[in-house]
Order: structure tokens, then sequence, then C-alpha cells
């Protein structure tokens, strides 16, 4: 095989590999918990609306329509995270950024929709404190997307 100069300054091939491996383990983690949220969410909606709906209130079936609708926002937005890592050959410090947005929207799914949906099924009030956690999870995550469209617009790859 012959040997092509580094494209990132200062690497080793095996540094290349090992970084390359790092971004597809992170996109493989986003990607794999994006389809399986999305999953649950679509069986949750509609184990809501068929076996839950005469057994909630209208309040409670409320909550659970709000914690479902949420979880696929999230999980669209966990889906794009997962894209944007595989798509780009941006800088690991952009990669890094990516991740802890990937995070953010993976607990802001479980605190801020868990809550939900077990307040909805529980009727446990206090559970409603852990939702704004969550929330402001999908905030944070979203200012780090915004941040890295940001900066991805401003350095070429």
């Amino acid at each position: 095989m012959r040997y092509s100069p580094s494209l990132v300054p200062n690497t080793t091939p095996s540094d290349e590999f090992l970084m390359a491996n790092r971004k597809a383990s992170g996109q493989r983690i986003f990607l794999q918990c994006a389809v399986l949220s999305g999953f649950i969410c679509i069986a949750l909606g509609a184990f809501g609306a068929h076996a839950l709906k005469a057994s909630l209130s209208l309040d409670a079936m409320a909550i659970w329509q709000t914690a479902v609708q949420y979880q696929m926002f999230q999980t669209l937005a966990l889906l794009g995270v997962a894209l944007l890592m595989g798509g780009s050959s941006a800088q690991t410090s952009r990669q890094g950024l990516l991740k802890i947005t990937g995070y953010l929207f993976i607990l802001g799914i479980a605190l801020f929709c868990g809550s939900l949906y077990l307040l909805a099924l529980t009727g446990v009030r206090w559970l409603g404190a852990i939702t704004p956690l969550g929330g402001a999870s999908f905030l944070a995550g979203w200012a780090l997307l915004f941040w890295h469209s940001m900066r991805a617009t401003s350095v070429s790859d």
C-alpha cells in the first residue's frame, strides 16, 4: 500500500484510523439510539391511543401525547446528529461538540419524556419536577447544534 500524507497535521496513519473509528462509533451509537427511540415512540403513541385511552383522564392523555410528540421531535434531532457525524469530515473538536449534543438529546428524552410518561400513568405529581431538567437538556442540545452550524459555515471542512 502506498502512503498518502495526512490531511490532519502532525498525525500518523494510525492516528487517523483511530479518529475515524471513534467518529464511526459515536455515529453508530446515535443512529441506533435514534432508531430505537423512534420505534419506542411509535409503539407508545399507539399504546396511548388504543390501550390507555379508556383508562386515563383527558389531562393524563394530554400529558402522554406531549411526551410522544417531544420524543419524536428529539428523536429526529438525534438522527440529524448521527447523520452530521457521518457525513462530515469535520475536525475532532466539532465531532466532540456533536457527540455532546447527541448525549444531551438522549438525556432529554429520558428525563423529559420519561417523567411525562410516568406522570401520565401514575399521577405522581412530583415527577413533574424532573421534566424541566429534560427540557434544559433539549435546549442545551439545540444550542450546541446551533453553535456547530455556525462553526461549520464559518470554517470550511
